[in-house]
């Protein structure tokens, strides 16, 4: 933290609760926690477990846990993986949904000083044996539905099931002792012998482990749309600034009941989860997203933060006004998105519903967060992206290196605390003068708001013209008779390429090729005007919510 930034960083902590006072006796005991296992997620959340022990943590599907039972269910897992033969500076996968199991094996593998890869729960079993075969872990933690996924992965000695079905909520009930129980009233293991974390947990002791000296780091895959997704590791130790930088522009607060429908394994949930432990949160987690159970759960648990991809949004905007309206949703106070880019209609839908709570963050596996957008942001332009926040520096650049004019379209870099190192395979986003490449390109209006125009290699020539596909799916799905569309670019013998669409409608719609066609010829330029419209009943995403036009044609 630098002295020109410091007054703005204490605020930004004290506005988020964090400048408050606390018992000496836990303030110690939360310093001696920190002290052996450092700025980790292992410190994190063993000094959490000594400032508030009985305060809640998780509520999944299985029920309720709080700080001092996680610390307590971690620090028997370490052992109990020490003695499977982990140890210090070794891979260990995890293939799994959102619930305690994912925070069992992050904090138990923290504290060994192990390395986690956290697997795509979306993959399919050519992906997952590209990157166990790149990564080479020597055990897997995983939920039992992906066993026939595994098991045709090869090379990984050490199985240990993450979540086990039905008698998951029974065994996941508590602490040690509950779990010895649930276990020996069960009288078997499930999936042909192979144990589950409670089994391990139920093992032996709960005190903390010996600390390795060394801090583990973190494996999170990119989540693009082509190809076999890359590693990008990084050190837990990344300070104080990271949080504050996002703390600036989010108003996250200390102590609140947070949702997170987004997929801890990527970076956005993964991220949240993290500043989770700075904050005290109460996490709200279920393996599966259902979009009127998240009106649900901000009813029932009077949620003030709902974690989610655009997607999710969409979804719930899909239900029926009635459904919709059903639930007191007056808690939510803030709805952070991010992993894709967000349809203009469904940020203004949203808005109008359920309040000016939203917030976009745009951001990459590679180079963290780049610029948040706040609700004024978004009213004023759907489509920005917002503004750098504090610790964080964007450039655009031209393909020779060099600033391009306000207005103009260049290739977003970015410099913080939070570019990544290369990938575990090798290889690395291209860098100059210290400012990393997101691999899109985008535009500073003459507020100092950006604008993300696409992928730097989306961008199509269509009878000599530069044509980004992003402005017209924006167009697209900001009229009130589409849901979401797609628009790529095609080989045409005449201008090289043109674009085509690919559009969902709304139930009782009776928009065709042409009126598609009209629409965009009425707002945009002639040559941004897509030849070909397909109508289909949804659009292709991965896990994390992104679009997978490589599948469309």
């Amino acid at each position: 933290m630098s002295l020109r930034d410091a007054p703005q960083t204490l605020l930004t902590m004290g506005r988020a609760g964090l400048l408050r006072p606390i018992n000496p006796l836990h303030l110690l005991d939360a310093g001696k926690a920190l002290r052996r296992w450092g700025v980790s997620y292992a410190g994190g959340i063993a000094a959490a477990a000594a400032l508030h022990p009985h305060d809640l943590f998780v509520i999944d599907d299985a029920g309720s846990i709080t700080w001092s039972e996680m610390d307590r269910r971690s620090n028997a897992l370490a052992h109990a993986l020490a003695r499977r033969g982990i140890r210090s500076g070794e891979l260990v996968a995890v293939l799994s949904r959102n619930h305690r199991g994912f925070i069992d094996a992050t904090a138990a593998l923290a504290k060994l000083g192990a390395d986690t890869l956290y697997l795509n729960t979306g993959f399919a079993g050519p992906q997952l044996r590209e990157v166990i075969a790149r990564e080479q872990p020597v055990a897997i933690l995983y939920d039992e539905e992906f066993t026939d996924l595994v098991s045709a992965g090869d090379g990984v000695p050490i199985r240990i099931l993450s979540w086990a079905g039905p008698a998951a909520a029974q065994r996941a009930a508590g602490n040690r002792r509950s779990s010895k129980a649930a276990r020996n009233a069960s009288g078997t293991k499930s999936a042909a012998a192979i144990p589950t974390i409670d089994d391990l947990i139920g093992e032996g002791p709960d005190s903390p482990p010996e600390s390795s000296g060394r801090i583990g780091r973190t494996i999170i895959l990119t989540s693009g749309t082509t190809g076999t997704p890359k590693g990008a590791p990084r050190e837990q130790t990344s300070g104080v600034n990271p949080a504050v930088s996002m703390l600036d522009r989010i108003p996250y607060r200390q102590g609140e009941v947070t949702l997170v429908p987004a997929p801890l394994f990527h970076s956005w949930g993964f991220g949240n989860l993290s500043m989770g432990l700075l904050l005290n949160s109460t996490f709200v987690l279920h393996r599966h997203f259902d979009p009127e159970a998240v009106l649900v759960d901000i009813e029932a648990h009077r949620a003030s933060v709902l974690v989610a991809v655009p997607v999710m949004l969409q979804r719930i905007l899909e239900l029926p006004a009635k459904t919709r309206r059903r639930y007191d949703t007056s808690s939510l106070r803030i709805v952070p998105l991010s992993g894709s880019s967000i349809p203009a209609g469904v940020v203004t839908r949203w808005m109008d519903e359920f309040g000016d709570n939203l917030y976009n963050l745009y951001g990459s596996t590679e180079v963290g967060w780049v610029s948040i957008a706040t609700p004024a942001d978004l009213r004023r332009d759907p489509r920005t992206a917002g503004r750098p926040p504090l610790h964080t520096d964007v450039r655009l650049l031209d393909d020779a290196g060099a600033v391009v004019p306000t207005g103009e379209i260049g290739r977003v870099f970015v410099r913080s605390e939070l570019l990544f190192d290369g990938y575990t395979g090798g290889g690395n986003k291209e860098i100059i003068d210290g400012y990393m490449s997101t691999g899109d390109t985008g535009r500073f209006d003459a507020g100092g708001l950006l604008y993300v125009e696409g992928r730097d290699d989306e961008m199509i020539v269509s009878g000599g013209e530069n044509v980004f596909p992003r402005e017209v799916e924006d167009l697209l799905s900001a009229h009130p008779e589409v849901v979401e569309s797609a628009v790529i670019g095609v080989p045409d013998d005449e201008f090289g390429q043109r674009l085509k669409a690919f559009v969902v409608v709304r139930d009782g719609a009776t928009l065709d090729a042409d009126a598609v066609r009209d629409h965009v010829k009425v707002n945009l330029a002639r040559f941004k005007i897509p030849r070909d419209v397909d109508f289909v009943d949804e659009l292709p995403r991965n896990a994390t919510g992104k679009i997978l036009k490589t599948t469309l044609s």
